[in-house]
């Protein structure tokens, strides 16, 4: 029996339409065939492996995941059960992905196409993120809190100490004036810890814009070259067709330049130091704001990245808290604070870190308009 033409148009039409649907789901999607290589991948995988279709659909899917990782073994289950089968929290990060990917994973098969199954990874690593940006939000709020109180209840005291420190030098020994000036100094070091942590408790409204991002990462990189990171070597992967960010310049400034001078104190006085700033729209990533139903879209991706040494496994947890530092020197508000600057203007900050590739990621709103600006 001789198709009708208008039915071939029909299946046709189906097909750029399932083909459509499957590049709209946020979630990797790939197809394997029975000797396990990939024939077709939809837009979330070609970014989870960080490779084209074109070539995915040259290799097998071993060459993309870890060696005997369970995805491998469910495939085969599914295969021979011919049933779907679900596996959840699996890591498949490699160093070709960046790291630590953990991921739910679902296999089906394929009863049209004799061992072919399809696969959909959804991450986790994502959702924890999220978890993770709440308690971050829970710590800036505490130092809020903390600054407040250490503002009316230090301060005032050490300016009756120092003073009276000043007065005792007047008729000091010159062995004793050594002793009234580390007293002075002291109490001028408190002070100044004090008012860095007096930025906490600043809840005025942020005065915002549309802002370029590039201009921001421009003239961070230019402050940064012609000083603490001038033997750094900068390297910039932009996004032309980027929308503008609603948010304030000043801080955007201050939570780049913090993590580009995080990054350069990372990296230390190696010959071959790298810094790597990135832009890009990552559509899909969306954040319920706390206390409502409502979702944000964070769809603009800033990213800071350094070949350092990486961050300790055991501060990961606790790298956005107050008074986490590996410095020396530190005082341990630097991400703190950046932290409730990217929360102040909704969006969220994560670290991916293992040696040679630490990243710093910010993911922020788009400007929208007068109207979403004004609400």
């Amino acid at each position: 029996m001789k198709s009708h033409p208008s039915g071939r148009l029909a299946q046709a039409a189906a097909g750029v339409m399932s083909d459509a649907a499957v590049n709209a789901l946020p979630h990797p999607v790939v197809t394997v065939n029975a000797d396990d290589r990939i024939v077709d991948a939809n837009v979330a995988a070609e970014a989870f492996f960080e490779v084209g279709l074109a070539v995915l659909a040259r290799h097998r899917l071993h060459e993309f995941v870890p060696f005997g990782s369970p995805l491998l073994s469910l495939i085969e289950q599914v295969r021979g059960r011919g049933a779907a089968v679900n596996e959840y929290r699996v890591d498949l990060g490699t160093p070709r992905n960046g790291g630590e990917r953990i991921v739910d994973i679902h296999v089906a098969p394929l009863p049209e196409y004799p061992g072919h199954v399809v696969v959909m990874l959804q991450e986790r690593t994502i959702a924890d993120k999220m978890d993770r940006q709440l308690t971050h939000r829970g710590a800036a709020r505490s130092v809020t809190a903390l600054a407040s109180m250490l503002a009316h209840e230090i301060k005032n005291p050490l300016s009756g100490i120092r003073g009276a420190a000043q007065l005792l030098e007047l008729n000091a020994s010159d062995d004793d004036r050594s002793l009234t000036r580390l007293i002075t100094d002291e109490a001028d070091r408190i002070v100044k810890l004090v008012d860095r942590m007096e930025v906490f408790s600043d809840e005025r409204p942020i005065e915002r814009e549309p802002v370029n991002i590039h201009a921001v990462l421009e003239h961070v990189r230019t402050l940064a070259s012609s000083g603490f990171a001038r033997h750094v070597r900068f390297v910039e992967e932009y996004d032309p067709s980027l929308p503008p960010v609603l948010a304030n310049r000043d801080q955007l400034v201050q939570v780049f330049l913090n993590l580009v001078k995080n990054a350069s104190e990372a990296i230390g006085d190696t010959s071959d130091g790298e810094i790597l700033l990135t832009t890009a729209f990552r559509p899909g990533v969306r954040l319920t704001v706390p206390g409502t139903t409502t979702r944000v879209s964070l769809p603009l991706e800033f990213c800071v990245r350094d070949n350092g040494p990486g961050v300790p496994e055991d501060l990961m947890p606790h790298l956005f808290d107050p008074f986490v530092t590996t410095k020396p020197t530190g005082t341990g508000l630097g991400l703190a604070l950046v932290a409730k600057i990217v929360g102040d203007h909704g969006g969220i900050i994560e670290c991916d870190s293992q040696p040679r590739r630490t990243t710093f990621r910010v993911l922020m709103p788009m400007y929208r308009g007068v109207a979403a600006a004004e609400s």
